[in-house]
């Protein structure tokens, strides 16, 4: 153990002297008040330590003594449902510490050390396991149950397990290794959050995350183990659209990291996630849910620290075989932390002040995502999605995290606020926005939907992109310039956005999507468009093709519960082509 002392201070940068036994990212307390923080640069016997409390008061001479051990997270149950700070310390317990006001120094327990657990084996004395191998079990709400695993590094057999009630930090089995020495193994394991945790193998990503919002399933989809950016300006939709993926994702469990956003931003997400009925279990969002909250106004640094912390806890139910969905929001913030640190180490800026190794951190951060083979003897597959808002000043995409990001992550959903200005959301750009992994998926989506899923998908976005050169047209020579074709397809693109890609994350049925559901709806709409072409062709009137009744029930169909949605289709189906029959004899009458 090191113990230096204070020699300048920069906000929330301390230089210590005399720290030539300490570490690179070991954790450090600061002054008598054991202020929290961790090296980050040494240079001889000088250390920079970045605190993740507030600095003021603290002068030169003040002790710094390092623990010797990097920044670590506790693993283990009483996760979920928990809210913790940057550096995981439960923000609910500190409150019943230190009241109202988070107060400086407070030393807490990431994991509630008296609260027991019941833990039921899943293995017997005598039985040979290695590092990530499932012991046993603890359920820990009524929605999650916690696999105890061996901590990664420990092989041998197990020489006592113990079924029964235990703390955190009780020993629930006994492994004796090759070398005759004994492990004990607790309910709780530790790793610290700037290692990535190991894996067996990594698999393609070849299954969608599906989410239920049409916009993303059908256009633009994320990969389970995928990695998505959101970008937009202030008020286009960014936080609606990570509840909502939060909502509904096929996730086990979801973590969300609320970095360097609004206070009441934070505020709004810890009052509803509790409130919030998870569709698939009728039970409290919560009890899926981890939050880790630093908002703009709590210390920097814990700002960047939140970030690896987050993603260590997913990475820990991945390794039980969950599918694990992370929220970031939002990145932009975190990176602002870098740059602060950066300029008070006196580095070299890069471009608009952001460090030279700006993208290497992202790309660290996102490559810990993936869908893998855990460790063990078993072969236990898991998944790890991550999402990351990003907000660029001005909503200008060209700046430099928007721009690292994009060279990153496979999916890119383009907040538009024009689209938000018109109420149109989720307000994600289908002409700028794209996904990398549909053709990977387009077997999985063929398959789900009887085989043309890639074929209608194709269609779709060809008559958006047709709209966009024919808007162009309709500016300067006007609607009634365009051919009777063209005002076909700016009709069915009118009926796609309006219909298809508008979707109200507040109405019951509509929140959400499944791809039958998805499949049977753009089926509708190109069937409208197909028949009404064919008329076309056989000199139907367009106007009378354009105002055919049946549109309103295509338009509708979105409302329909899951239960009836082929009896609707078939109707609907029925109902198109009998009023394009009468639109045929119309004309020849």
């Amino acid at each position: 153990m090191s113990i230096g002392k204070i020699k300048k201070v920069a906000g929330p940068l301390v230089i210590a002297e005399n720290m030539r036994d300490a570490n690179m990212f070991d954790v450090v307390r600061v002054s008598n008040q054991r202020l929290i923080g961790e090296i980050i640069e040494i240079h001889g016997d000088l250390a920079s330590v970045q605190v993740y409390e507030e600095t003021s008061g603290l002068g030169p001479g003040e002790p710094v003594e390092s623990t010797g051990s990097p920044l670590s997270v506790e693993l283990g149950p009483g996760l979920i449902g928990g809210i913790f700070d940057g550096i995981q310390r439960p923000l609910e317990t500190i409150m019943e510490v230190s009241g109202n006001n988070l107060q400086r120094g407070v030393e807490v327990a990431s994991l509630d050390r008296d609260k027991k657990w019941n833990f039921v084996p899943v293995k017997a004395v005598g039985d040979s396991v290695k590092g990530g191998d499932i012991i046993g079990t603890v359920q820990e709400t009524d929605v999650v149950t916690q696999k105890i695993m061996v901590p990664n590094g420990i092989d041998g057999k197990i020489v006592s397990i113990n079924e029964g009630s235990f703390t955190v930090t009780e020993t629930v089995a006994e492994i004796e290794k090759a070398d005759g020495t004994r492990e004990n193994v607790s309910l709780m394991q530790k790793w610290p959050v700037r290692k990535e945790r190991p894996y067996k193998k990594k698999l393609p990503p070849e299954m969608p995350l599906v989410t239920g919002q049409r916009v993303i399933d059908t256009l633009f989809p994320i990969a389970k183990g995928g990695v998505a950016s959101v970008p937009g300006p202030f008020g286009s939709g960014k936080t609606v659209v990570q509840h909502q993926l939060a909502k509904w994702a096929e996730a086990d469990i979801v973590v969300y990291i609320g970095c360097g956003e609004r206070g009441n931003e934070m505020t709004d997400v810890l009052n509803e996630f509790p409130e919030l009925i998870d569709p698939k279990t009728g039970k409290s969002l919560m009890e899926r849910t981890v939050l880790i909250a630093n908002t703009s106004d709590m210390p920097v640094a814990a700002r960047e620290a939140s970030i690896y912390t987050g993603i260590t806890i997913a990475e820990y139910f991945r390794d039980m075989g969950y599918s694990v969905a992370l929220m970031a929001d939002s990145t932009s913030r975190w990176a602002e932390a870098l740059r602060e640190m950066s300029g008070r180490l006196e580095e070299m800026p890069g471009e608009e002040g952001y460090p030279a190794y700006l993208g290497s951190r992202l790309a660290q951060f996102y490559e810990r995502a993936g869908r893998i083979i855990a460790t063990g003897t078993e072969d236990r597959e898991g998944s790890l999605s991550v999402i990351g808002a990003v907000s660029p000043p001005g909503g200008d995409i060209s700046e430099p995290v928007a721009q690292a990001t994009l060279r990153i992550v496979k999916v890119f959903w383009g907040l538009d606020s024009s689209l938000a200005y018109k109420r149109h959301f989720p307000a994600i750009n289908w002409l700028t926005s794209y996904s990398l992994y549909v053709d990977t998926m387009a077997k999985w989506f063929n398959d789900a939907s009887g085989g043309d899923w890639t074929e209608l998908r194709t269609r779709i976005m060809k008559i958006l992109q047709n709209e966009a050169e024919l808007e162009e047209i309709v500016k300067l020579v006007g609607m009634d310039a365009l051919s009777a074709p063209d005002r076909l397809v700016l009709e069915t693109a009118r009926s796609v956005r309006e219909d298809y890609l508008h979707q109200d994350a507040f109405h019951e049925v509509d929140t959400y999507t499944s791809v039958e559901k998805q499949y049977l709806m753009m089926k509708l709409i190109l069937k409208y468009y197909d028949q009404s072409a064919e008329a076309l062709s056989k000199g139907a009137d367009i106007e009378k093709l354009v105002d055919m009744e049946v549109r309103e029930r295509i338009g509708r169909y979105k409302y329909t519960p899951v239960d009836k949605i082929n009896d609707e289709y078939n109707n609907i189906s029925a109902e198109l082509k009998n009023e394009i029959n009468k639109v045929m004899a119309g004309r020849e009458s």
